[in-house]
């Protein structure tokens, strides 16, 4: 690597994920930890002074508008920071949006930033109950460890690296260290939460939150708006954050979603929402659920898939509550089906984990 800085981390070793290949490296396997609808914060920064910071968690594709010009000079869809600077890097301190999570990859997306990109990165990660002792820190050393070691950027692209060993121990602050100043439009952190179920095996818990543990992992189509936000937590800010597929043509269509639970459990309740679809709503929705213990994961037509909410009539920008026709037996997936075609903001998955 021809970028050098003063500020040394053990190299972890990585292996660069090239731009087309991101999303499908990591989106059907892990969540990502620091979105800001998951609830990922920057609890804070070295400097901000073009592009706020906060931009980095935005979990759209950065945007461009051309000429549009702020005080401090032009607008940009992300974090970018002063010329000059003379530490060794600017940086942003981020709470994952989860208790903890495990990382497996990272993503620096520098859409737009040409002249004025990040020449380099760096990520490192703490487990710590203490937001401001973290805070204090600022760009020392701290209690910092690596979770990826110095990596070159360049202008307007996706930057991807999967950890060659993924990581076991659990963070829940990051560090983005950006080498020494410059501007990213969009930081991802590709991992697994680490969820803090109650004490008591027999509470309650939504077994498809991405926050206990939950990943969406395949669907037929996700052409308005991805599956990953059906797991989140709330009920979003408008229909731009469901899932929502094409409009189907064809006789007999559906559109289905596979879902894999943060913990194996038996199913009590389930909520289908399909909040600010109000016009694009599906006819009816229904649930299947699968105890897998083959390879991989379950595709759609798998073998074992059993009804846990039968075809039911939806209606626009409603909580459907539904009682499991299948109470006892545990599953480990769900497979949420939308007749024919629409969209669902969210679903939750209400039972008692198998311990």
């Amino acid at each position: 690597m021809s970028f050098e800085s003063e500020y040394k981390l053990e190299n972890v070793a990585a292996a660069s994920v090239a731009s087309d290949k991101i999303d499908a490296t990591f989106k059907s396997s892990t969540i990502d930890l620091v979105s800001g609808t998951l609830g990922g914060k920057v609890l804070s920064f070295s400097d901000e002074w073009f592009a706020e910071a906060s931009n980095l968690l935005t979990p759209t594709p950065p945007v461009r508008q051309p000429g549009k010009m702020v005080f401090t000079g032009a607008w940009y869809d992300g974090w970018e920071t002063r010329r000059h600077n003379t530490a060794p890097f600017d940086y942003v301190v981020i709470r994952l949006g989860v208790a903890s999570g495990t990382v497996e990859g990272v993503e620096v997306d520098t859409a737009f930033f040409s002249g004025n990109h990040a020449p380099a990165i760096s990520v490192e990660g703490v487990f710590s109950s203490d937001d401001d002792e973290v805070i204090s820190w600022k760009g020392d050393r701290g209690k910092w460890e690596p979770i990826l070691g110095l990596q070159e950027c360049g202008p307007s692209q996706r930057f991807g690296w999967k950890l060659s060993v993924p990581a076991t121990k659990a963070y829940t602050h990051v560090r983005l260290n950006m080498y020494p100043d410059g501007g990213i439009a969009r930081f991802r952190l590709f991992g697994h939460a680490v969820p803090v179920f109650p004490e008591d095996k027999e509470a309650i818990v939504d077994l498809a939150a991405a926050q206990n543990g939950g990943v969406a992992i395949s669907c037929s189509d996700q052409h308005f708006g991805v599956i990953a936000n059906l797991i989140l937590p709330g009920r979003g800010k408008d229909m731009g954050d469901g899932w929502e597929t094409s409009r189907s043509r064809g006789k007999d269509h559906v559109d289905w979603a596979v879902i894999k639970l943060g913990a194996k459990g038996t199913i009590k309740n389930l909520v289908v929402d399909t909040a600010f679809f109000r016009g694009n709503f599906p006819q009816k929705a229904k649930v299947e659920a699968i105890e897998w213990s083959g390879e991989g994961e379950p595709g759609a037509l798998a073998d074992g898939w059993v009804d846990v909410v039968a075809p039911s009539k939806c209606s626009a920008d409603k909580e459907h509550e539904f009682e499991s026709l299948v109470k006892e037996k545990p599953f480990t997936h769900i497979k949420l089906v939308m007749i024919p075609d629409g969209g669902v903001k969210r679903i939750r998955v209400l039972g008692k984990r198998s311990v």
